[in-house]
């Protein structure tokens, strides 16, 4: 299928692509599809793309590529409300922010996307250890530094 963006243009997507939030995104609750898009290669970042709206996309990351620590506590209901067999179908995704001269990362709201159903669900965290602004790297620096050490 053809996708307009406001980054990158018309392009082309498969359908097997498409990641499908039911309850949408907090604050965009009618978009609910989304394509995954690499933010370049070998990046530890992707874009999260609208396929309804051109302007609406999300800067996102694997968290634990930057808090090594990091489990989201997914109960035997949001597994089966995402139709996930077990916690292995499970891709956890955060939105990244920019912050001053830091990349942030809203670990209070995480995106957990069933893999092989293509289906998501932003989850709102009680867990105050994290927050919506968890500093994931200062822009500068090396990422390879900070992701092998």
């Amino acid at each position: 299928m053809m996708i307009n963006t406001s980054r990158f243009g018309e392009m082309e997507v498969d359908d097997n692509r498409v990641i499908t939030f039911e309850k949408g995104l907090l604050g965009f609750p009618k978009y609910r599809h989304y394509v995954l898009i690499e933010a370049g290669q070998d990046s530890f970042f992707w874009w999260l793309q609208s396929i309804e709206l051109p302007e609406l996309a999300f800067v996102v990351t694997d968290p634990s590529l930057f808090v090594p620590t990091y489990r989201v506590p997914l109960r035997e209901e949001q597994m089966r409300d995402m139709g996930m067999e077990s916690v292995d179908d499970a891709q956890v995704f955060v939105i990244v922010n920019k912050r001053d001269n830091v990349l942030t990362g809203n670990l209070q709201g995480p995106l957990v996307i069933n893999v092989s159903q293509r289906t998501g669900e932003q989850l709102v965290l009680s867990d105050r250890r994290f927050t919506t602004r968890v500093p994931l790297i200062e822009i500068g620096s090396n990422l390879q530094k900070a992701a092998s050490a």
